[in-house]
């Protein structure tokens, strides 16, 4: 058994709380009232802060649930105290730290992995097959959105989405370039325009209503991604769009087209073109409710077999670098090659953690 300890007590944690009961020891925060909530919910210890968390015995996975701007410095710790990691997404918020990360974890023999898990999902993990399967034929383009008007709207502190590390591209971004990794392997090259329509948000609701928010990060950006098996896939992910009717992602081959769900979830309904007619795909067996931190119950049976996981901390760092890249080829002008190269994961074997 590993333990596991979450270090942020945010909006998102009591999902990995539920999901993961059996195996949290417990969770720390930087205001301990939250931690406190997170445990007597749930039933687990509140630590007095993350030191003490990751000083604990009991604790052999840090769940790493923090803010973005935070997730190195909590993940570094974690490393260095002698604790895999799990972070939710992005790894880091620069490819230099994503890679200081990893080669933390070799030289002290402990693991990386990262969110989205969605990719083991039943929606995610039907496509992969029927594309492995040849139902559309080699893949040569495609399309993917993740369109919406933001999230001052819902978020009761939503400043974060709009500094350096958040946005549309590195808050939704890594739902969806993780997805496509998966079904069509590394990305080889990116090209990108960015724009920022508005300066400043209004928050809406709850205790900072009325307040506003400076954008710091580019809230719309196009990219044009160039993948090694050939496929070029333009990406649209924008905070400034109300409503749309756009696919979340569409694969064309030589012989049919692939929608795919939405790569946030773990669900959805598959689709399918062929002989000039869409039809609906029926899910294969595995998760496809909110199933958030099978990720991570993978992980702990990767670590125990001794194999590496699937939501690996070498495609959180394509990632990484793919979002990076792209930030760069949207300020300079440029196409810009990336250098890491992962291994396209293997498939699910029904999700079944």
């Amino acid at each position: 058994m590993i333990g596991v300890g979450i270090v942020g007590c945010g909006n998102i944690s009591s999902i990995y709380a539920k999901n993961l009961a059996a195996s949290v020891v417990g969770c720390a925060d930087l205001d301990p009232s939250r931690a406190e909530i997170l445990a007597g919910q749930f039933g687990f210890r509140s630590f007095s802060g993350v030191e003490e968390l990751l000083a604990s015995p009991e604790v052999g996975l840090v769940l790493n649930l923090t803010t973005p701007l935070h997730h190195f410095g909590v993940s570094a710790a974690a490393l260095k105290a002698g604790k895999h990691v799990y972070s939710e997404k992005p790894l880091a918020t620069t490819v230099a730290d994503a890679g200081s990360l990893l080669e933390l974890a070799r030289t002290g023999g402990r693991i990386v992995g990262c969110a989205p898990d969605t990719v083991l999902g039943a929606g995610v993990q039907t496509c992969r097959r029927l594309l492995d399967g040849g139902a559309i034929g080699e893949v040569a383009t495609g399309f993917a959105s993740m369109l919406c008007p933001g999230h001052e709207s819902w978020h009761p502190d939503p400043a974060f989405y709009y500094q350096a590390g958040g946005g549309p591209l590195w808050d939704m971004g890594p739902y969806y370039l993780t997805a496509l990794v998966w079904l069509l392997g590394p990305i080889a090259a990116v090209t990108a325009s960015a724009a920022t329509p508005r300066a400043e948000r209004t928050v809406a609701s709850g205790p900072l209503a009325g307040e506003k928010i400076a954008v710091e990060t580019p809230s719309t950006l196009a990219l044009t991604l160039e993948f090694d098996c050939g496929a070029l896939v333009p990406f649209l992910c924008s905070f400034d769009v109300p409503e749309h009717e756009l696919p979340h992602v569409e694969l064309h081959g030589q012989t049919g087209a692939l929608r795919v769900p939405d790569p946030n979830g773990f669900g959805g309904t598959p689709r399918l073109r062929s002989a000039a007619q869409w039809r609906d795909v029926p899910l294969d067996p595995g998760p496809a409710e909110n199933a958030r931190g099978i990720g991570v119950k993978e992980m702990i049976r990767a670590i125990q077999a001794g194999v590496a996981p699937r939501c690996s901390g070498e495609v959180a760092l394509h990632v990484v670098e793919a979002m990076e890249c792209a930030l760069n080829s949207a300020r300079d002008g440029y196409r810009v090659r990336l250098q890491s190269r992962p291994e396209r994961p293997s498939a699910a074997p029904g999700g079944r953690w």
